[in-house]
């Protein structure tokens, strides 16, 4: 696969269960990062263009999606990654911008491989062609046990529950277990942090952490 640091960009992933504080981090650190002089790409997974957004309202939030087979799910994440990746990031990273993805590949090889136990092949291969052989630069996960997950997403009380954020404790468990394995089999590429953590101190933690890889 082809690191993201063959660019002059940097690609920056967050990743974690629903109510980790992944976009709450990300807002953060790109204030930062802006502040400082850095221009800045933030986008999100699945999304970031016209066609992606389309996909993410089928795959969240449109009704059908309840009867949705988890090898139709696989390849929709895949084709919202594809067009992000050859319409945003890769002209992003090519022009030198630092760009911060809210999910990447790793959610689809937690979610759709781990959580929903698709073979392990047909997901690597499918997340490799989708993301046109770009891996990140560093992927941080914010981890916070299923339990606490759970009762974040409740506690949102503006919005109404999607479809991931209507599965069970059993799966957010999976999913969890799914990208700590991860983390440890790429420590390189992995940062973990504590989710359950002061919201500073994840945020100056992750700051330093990238300013490290810049």
């Amino acid at each position: 696969m082809t690191k993201a640091d063959s660019f002059t960009g940097k690609l920056f992933t967050f990743e974690g269960s629903e109510g980790s504080g992944k976009s709450t981090q990300i807002e953060l650190l790109a204030g930062e990062l802006e502040g400082m002089g850095h221009e800045v790409i933030v986008t999100r997974e699945p999304g970031g263009t016209e066609i992606g957004e389309e996909i993410r309202h089928l795959l969240i939030h449109n009704s059908a999606g309840a009867d949705m087979t988890p090898e139709a799910e696989l390849l929709l994440f895949a084709a919202a990654r594809a067009q992000l990746v050859r319409q945003l990031i890769i002209p992003g990273l090519e022009s030198g911008k630092i760009i911060l993805c809210d999910r990447f590949l790793d959610s689809t090889t937690v979610y759709q491989g781990a959580a929903r136990s698709i073979s392990t092949d047909p997901v690597s291969y499918i997340n490799q062609f989708a993301a046109a052989a770009i891996t990140p630069d560093l992927t941080f996960i914010l981890d916070v046990p299923a339990e606490e997950s759970i009762a974040r997403v409740k506690r949102r009380v503006n919005d109404l529950p999607d479809r991931m954020e209507q599965e069970n404790v059993e799966f957010y468990k999976k999913v969890r277990e799914g990208y700590l394995l991860l983390a440890r089999s790429m420590p390189n590429r992995f940062h973990v942090v504590d989710g359950t953590r002061k919201l500073k101190v994840n945020q100056e933690d992750i700051l330093k952490t990238v300013l490290e890889h810049l």
